[in-house]
């Protein structure tokens, strides 16, 4: 249901670089964010197209980098918010995510990870973290993502 696709703008830039993906990859990639702070363009690929998008050996990313000069990050999309935000961090680390909306409308991810693996999943200077947030909230309105052991949890249950 991704409510904002359909609202979603790319900058000449990103345009260009969509269509340099899909010249080189042959997948589909359906969006395209340059990321300024972190030095990098996430793309969201089509569901089952990341092998595609990868290449063997991952020939295609590095070409693409090559190409682009950034660090490229792909993240593969889900009509379901809670697969697409397991799907930005790629990781089967995560126990759980849930997303709870406040009274005044406002959405937040939870996502449930064990406290020893929590620093993996929010990612060097939070880049993990931060590519949650930024499409989480360009696609399902998700204001903001919270990375939580399960103790931490339970604790902002009872509050």
């Amino acid at each position: 249901m991704g409510v904002l696709s359909e609202k979603i703008k790319l900058t000449p830039d990103e345009f260009s670089y969509l269509s340099l993906f899909q010249t080189i990859t042959t997948a589909v990639s359906r969006d395209c964010i340059i990321d300024e702070k972190m030095d990098r363009v996430i793309f969201v690929v089509h569901r089952g197209q990341m092998g595609m998008a990868i290449g063997k050996g991952g020939s295609n990313i590095k070409q693409l980098q090559n190409a682009i000069t950034k660090k490229i990050e792909l993240v593969e999309y889900s009509e379901n918010p809670i697969n697409f935000i397991k799907n930005v961090f790629n990781s089967d680390m995560i126990q759980d995510v849930k997303i709870s909306e406040r009274i005044d409308g406002t959405k937040t991810a939870i996502v449930v990870v064990d406290m020893k693996k929590k620093g993996i999943i929010v990612g060097k200077d939070g880049r993990n973290v931060d590519k949650a947030r930024i499409l989480a909230k360009r696609y399902f309105n998700i204001t903001n993502v919270l990375i939580l052991s399960p103790e931490q949890l339970i604790k902002s249950e009872n509050m």
